[in-house]
């Protein structure tokens, strides 16, 4: 029989046990040892059996078994400690209290998905994982950030497989009532509610959630209340389901209702408002909007409210190709906004400039939210050094003129929450080292020295870790093996393979990660002869464990799942390469330590960062990958291996995969498995353990996520902040209006005549020749500008390449035409081939930077064909 009504029914404690309510309902559990070892002794079966859930845990829990808790003295002095811990980890301070009080009061951090924990089940994917490892980090940084997303009926999908390996979805209902969540309330006990205006005179309402990760609250809105029609509830039904304006709808929940859900939340707690805004990519950068139409609300007109908004908002970018930003329709946006509908004191065309791509090859029906982003942030970024490069790249665009090395997207590399992500046994090992409270700074905050002490640990210690921790996987498999094969159909008599299935003593790769084309999954299957020579070798086997979702719309990439099945599915290999369904942050947990190589092969540089391998070598697994997203950067050979790319613009795709496969078969045959089996005088695998050694040591503490989260307040949050306390309404209208002049005046600006003093085609390394260029400013004047010669090596074509700017000052007064003379030195410091040019940009000290407003004037066609490039 069904329920006609579900009811959430929560324990009552015993008085004693009462702080374990507090800390079931703070997330920082989830990568607190200490609180999980006293949960799971309150009934290790239970805790099992729950996930590893103390929500769920104390929901279940007998109440004899809490009453004989609340008697034990030595439970109640562990309670003691560990709640003592949490409150001075909440209260007191940490890195940010250090730093000097011109950081930002608050930072608000939006995002689409968070992973936090397998036990709140509201991301899909990297983008939510680096979400949730952001707000852990900056919690045990002490940065005050609020994080702000939405709350999904049924999360994403659980993933399993039909008997012949085809993906299946599952979309089990959560209810918040159970989850680690508390509802907002207002002081009168009833629930705090947003609300949006939509079309046709309805209404989009919205309660908040609270989820407590550590010292950062997290808001998630859930449009699941009674108040709302049928097709309004469902709004936060899936991550990423529906059509354009179901998704359409949501990110203007999470960007417009979410800046409405943090001031709701400042006003009934006393938490300092934001004076930065932080879009972890598109889907958020609706909150632009609404806070140009809070300032607007305050008398500031729509231009001053813009140059307002850009100096507190940062944007960051996750995706490398176009193909992967949310792109609506502009009739279908238009009718969202307006008059009728949500935010109708901003013209709707003033909405529609913002997302227009109005960059060669760009759709103009189409509304562009990466682009929005980016023209209401005035700081951006990627998430690594190659992703930066890609995104300057893809948006250069937006900056006519300009190089895209000077399109103003900076980078800062992702990072992984390393509390979350170590295995319990290698933070152990880590602390009998050099003590357990330094061993959490050095994962919590990162720190050289303290990393720097694996070396001092011995070989034997590192290989018994190693191999003990690849037999916890081995048991993990199969037992979720087993649990698959039941779900495709086998009886219990069919599965005692299953029992002999992966070796503890065998070289294991591992690959988990969504499954998009560009991640190719299926390489590995190239040569499938070579690929089963590999895994049944007699002397040196390799086995694989493989796990990834496709998004249900994918349909190719469920074929790719598909085709790897039904190949592990082959009784000849089955032992040695398995895939497992329902790729989670709780699979992630245990997959990561147990693998000794972590195996990455996406389409270079489509990966932006792709932070998997981060994790595994954490926990001292060694990267097998092609040179893409964080490994481009931070690979050496110490680390890994890198897979050579076949990336030439005259590569046909299948030729491409049939090279990489080809390498990276070279590489497991002939220098990776040697290696791995290989024993020294010692009878260990010496040099294997020393590239686990560096990995931990030289690499670790470059891949956490509290050097990201410093990086993104030192170099973004800082000066944003810095920015919107210099953008005060006056200063905010001043600006507004000079950028007006400056674009109606910057036509008639030009460069007029350009001159050194040498004429001749060579030089002498070290000389310092005086540069004279005359310009024509128009209306504007030289405090609007900024005159720059422009030097560097140049290449067959004569472009600048490595270029740097030097800028030029003005000499008297304008000439009776009304020109400017400028003049200034130009060093010759490099050899070769090298030349010049100049420029003219607007300048203004509340600029970011000179190409932030996308304006330029360089020598016309005729000046540079006079002027001649120098030192060719």
């Amino acid at each position: 029989m069904k329920a006609i009504r579900r009811f959430t029914v929560r324990p009552v404690l015993p008085d004693p046990l009462r702080p374990l309510n507090d800390l079931s309902r703070n997330l920082r559990w989830s990568w607190h040892a200490g609180t999980r070892d006293l949960f799971r002794s309150v009934d290790p079966g239970r805790w099992a059996a729950v996930g590893c859930d103390p929500v769920r845990l104390l929901g279940s829990v007998p109440a004899d078994r809490l009453t004989d808790l609340a008697g034990d003295r030595d439970f109640l002095d562990r309670l003691e400690a560990v709640a003592g811990d949490l409150h001075a980890y909440l209260t007191g301070d940490r890195w940010y209290q250090a730093q000097d009080d011109r950081l930002p009061a608050a930072v608000a951090y939006f995002s689409p998905e968070f992973g936090i924990t397998a036990a709140l089940p509201q991301y899909s994917g990297g983008l939510g994982i680096l979400a949730g490892d952001h707000l852990k980090a900056a919690s045990d940084l002490g940065a005050p950030l609020i994080g702000v997303g939405l709350l999904y009926r049924h999360g994403y999908f659980r993933q399993s497989l039909s008997r012949d390996g085809w993906q299946q979805e599952h979309y089990p209902v959560l209810d918040p009532h159970e989850l680690p969540l508390d509802q907002l309330t207002e002081p009168d006990g009833t629930p705090a509610r947003i609300t949006l205006a939509l079309p046709g005179d309805r209404s989009l309402r919205a309660r908040i959630w609270l989820a407590r990760v550590g010292r950062v609250p997290l808001l998630l809105l859930d449009s699941d209340v009674e108040e709302n029609d049928l097709g309004e509830r469902g709004v936060t039904d899936r991550l990423y389901g529906g059509g354009s304006e179901h998704r359409l709808l949501q990110e203007m929940l999470l960007g417009i209702g979410g800046v409405r859900a943090v001031r709701t939340y400042c006003r009934l707690t006393g938490h300092p408002e934001p004076e930065v805004f932080h879009t972890n990519e598109g889907h958020a950068g609706f909150l632009g909007l609404e806070r140009i139409a809070e300032l607007g609300a305050r008398g500031l007109d729509f231009e001053a409210a813009l140059e307002a908004v850009r100096a507190g908002t940062v944007f960051t970018t996750h995706t490398p190709v176009p193909a992967g930003i949310d792109r609506f329709d502009r009739d279908l946006v238009a009718r969202h906004f307006g008059p009728h509908a949500e935010l109708p004191d901003i013209q709707v065309d003033r909405i529609l400039r913002l997302g227009t791509e109005t960059y060669p090859g760009g759709r103009p029906d189409l509304f562009n939210m990466a682009v929005m982003g980016l023209r209401l942030a005035q700081r951006a970024n990627g998430v690594s050094l190659l992703h930066g490069h890609v995104s300057r790249e893809m948006f250069a665009g937006l900056w006519p003129g300009f190089d895209p090395e000077e399109v103003p997207i900076t980078s800062v590399t992702n990072g992984v929450h390393a509390p979350t992500w170590v295995a319990p046994e290698v933070f152990r090992l880590g602390a009998r080292q050099i003590g357990a409270q330094r061993a959490e700074e050095a994962l919590s905050v990162g720190d050289s020295d303290r990393w720097d002490s694996v070396a001092d640990i011995p070989g034997q210690d590192i290989w018994d870790l190693r191999r003990s921790l690849r037999e916890l996987l081995v048991l993990e498999v199969r037992e979720r093996l087993r649990a698959s094969w039941r779900q495709r159909g086998a009886g219990t008599a069919e599965l005692g393979w299953i029992d002999g299935v992966l070796d503890p003593d065998v070289l294991t790769i591992g690959f988990a990660r969504r499954v998009p084309s560009y991640k190719r999954l299926t390489l590995m299957l190239r040569d499938r002869d070579r690929l089963t020579e590999l895994l049944l070798h007699p002397e040196r086997p390799v086995q694989i464990v493989v796990a990834g979702k496709a998004h249900p719309a994918d349909e190719g990439g469920k074929r790719l799942i598909q085709e790897l099945v039904r190949f592990a599915d082959d009784p000849r290999v089955r032992h040695r390469i398995v895939f497992l369904p329902d790729y989670g942050m709780a699979m992630a947990q245990k997959l990561y330590p147990g693998c000794d190589i972590w195996l990455n092969n996406p389409l270079r540089p489509l990966e932006a960062c792709g932070t998997s391998g981060m994790k595994a070598a954490l926990n001292g697994c060694l990267n097998l990958s092609v040179l893409d997203g964080w490994w481009d950067e931070f690979f050496q050979p110490d680390f890994g291996w890198a897979i050579p790319t076949a990336d030439g613009a005259g590569t046909d795709p299948d030729r491409r995969d049939a090279i990489e496969a080809a390498a990276l078969y070279d590489l497991l045959e002939q220098r990776i498995t040697p290696r791995f089996y290989e024993r020294g005088d010692s009878g260990l695998p010496d040099r294997w353990i020393e590239m686990v050694r560096r990995t931990l040591s030289l690499l670790g503490p470059k891949v956490l996520a509290g050097r990201m989260v410093r990086e993104y307040v030192e170099r973004l949050y800082a000066p944003a902040a810095r920015a919107h306390r210099a953008m005060d309404p006056d200063s905010a209208r001043a600006l507004a209006e000079w950028k007006a002049r400056v674009r109606g005046a910057w036509p008639a600006v030009s460069v007029d005549h350009v001159e050194t003093s040498v004429t001749t085609a060579t030089a002498e390394l070290g000389t310092t020749l005086a540069l004279r260029v005359r310009v024509d400013l128009g209306e504007l004047g030289p405090d609007d500008v900024e005159v720059q010669a422009v030097t560097g090596r140049v290449d067959e074509e004569d472009r600048i390449t490595d270029a740097s700017a030097v800028p030029l000052k003005p000499v008297g007064a304008p000439d009776p035409e009304g020109r400017w003379v400028y003049e200034g030195p130009l060093s010759l410091d490099r050899t070769g081939p090298f030349g010049y040019t100049v420029r003219i940009l607007p300048a203004h000290r509340l600029l970011a930077s000179g190409a932030e407003p996308g304006l330029v004037a360089v020598p016309s066609e005729d000046l540079v064909e006079a002027a001649g490039l120098l030192m060719r």
